[in-house]
């Protein structure tokens, strides 16, 4: 089969990397478009490395932009592609705006289309993440999902039960695969840092970044717990952008310190910095996945997850924005220690294994 991967943003590749390998390993023609959704190094191709993924066979560029702008060019640029290659399935990962840029692309083209990580819901369309993940999954002719609650809000929705397939979490393939190969990375040692004696912080959503009050909250928040632990920042391009326009407004927002910021580590050293650290605070979607696997007591600062079951089954708690709050959890966090639980039903590392058995399935006309 023809099987077209699209990846777009520095999460996507995470996703792909396993199943591409995956597809090829069994050989079937697995072609590997990315959108330029992220495009900088530290963003996009240090990833594509870490994880050996094969050199893209399209690269859209579609670069930054507002929502519409950005779904609109990665729409006119894939669509290209897709009637050029005519795949027999296209699989898009995650919630970025890519994600639903080339579902519609297909749906529109009447070409099969697959979501890995389907039927993830924060309830809260105020996140633009929530919207692509609503569309996507209604066009998807296969959904594959990480937990058996992603199941029931998918059937909640009308989907199809013939349609989803739990197949477990594939972030966690590459996590599992990369772990040993983490290992290597000196970036403790470029930090001057002990295993458990730090915590680590990453902040992006716009939510969090662009109001200099909730950012200047959030910041202060960090400070007092990077008192107790020091905290390592590992800062997204868009909050740095963020922190010295607001460091030009006289807000104060910088470390002292005890909180260290760097620019976005590449997988292998971030992965290692993690997975060492004593606790994590993060607005990000998969490290509350990955350090639930990890065991790692993590702080999400949100006022909802998408992914409730690191909560139920994990280490995660939910903090919301309150800058005390955060505090209050992250102490807490420290004080309680680790709480290991066994990962959720299919966080194995086998999972593109199961994707491709059903795509083959799917493929032979023995499922829907």
């Amino acid at each position: 089969m023809k099987v077209l991967s699209v990846v777009g943003a520095r999460p996507n590749f995470m996703k792909v990397a396993p199943l591409v390998k995956e597809l090829s390993r069994r050989g079937h023609q697995a072609l590997l478009i990315h959108t330029g959704q992220h495009y900088d190094e530290n963003m996009s191709k240090v990833f594509f490395q870490d994880l050996g993924m094969p050199r893209p066979d399209a690269y859209l560029g579609v670069g930054s932009g507002t929502h519409a702008e950005q779904t609109a060019r990665v729409m006119t640029a894939f669509e290209k592609i897709l009637e050029q290659e005519r795949p027999d399935l296209t699989v898009v990962v995650g919630d970025v705006n890519s994600t639903l840029a080339c579902a519609l692309d297909c749906a529109k083209l009447r070409l099969p289309v697959a979501h890995v990580e389907a039927g993830l819901r924060s309830r809260d369309r105020a996140m633009p993440e929530e919207i692509n993940r609503l569309v996507t999954d209604v066009l998807a002719d296969l959904l594959f999902t990480h937990s058996r609650e992603a199941d029931e809000n998918l059937k909640a929705e009308g989907i199809p039960p013939e349609k989803i397939h739990f197949v477990g979490n594939i972030m966690i393939d590459s996590l599992a695969a990369n772990l040993e190969k983490a290992r290597n990375s000196d970036i403790l040692d470029r930090l001057s840092l002990s295993p458990g004696s730090f915590g680590v912080v990453t902040l992006h959503r716009p939510s969090n970044v662009d109001d200099p009050a909730v950012l200047e909250g959030l910041m202060g928040a960090l400070r007092r717990v990077a008192a107790r632990l020091p905290l390592v920042f590992s800062c997204h391009p868009r909050t740095a952008k963020r922190l010295a326009e607001n460091k030009k407004r006289g807000i104060s927002t910088g470390g002292d310190g005890a909180l260290t910021i760097l620019p976005p580590l590449g997988y292998l050293d971030f992965l290692h910095l993690m997975s060492q650290s004593r606790l994590v605070l993060t607005d990000s979607g998969g490290l509350q996945e990955e350090t639930t696997w990890l065991g790692i007591p993590c702080v999400t600062i949100r006022k909802n997850t998408e992914r409730p079951v690191t909560i139920t089954e994990g280490t995660n708690r939910l903090a919301g924005t309150d800058p005390a709050r955060v505090e209050e959890l992250a102490l807490q966090a420290l004080e309680e220690g680790p709480a290991r639980k066994e990962p959720p039903p299919l966080w194995d590392g086998k999972t593109a294994g199961r994707i491709v058995d059903v795509i083959e399935a799917w493929g032979a006309g023995r499922i829907p």
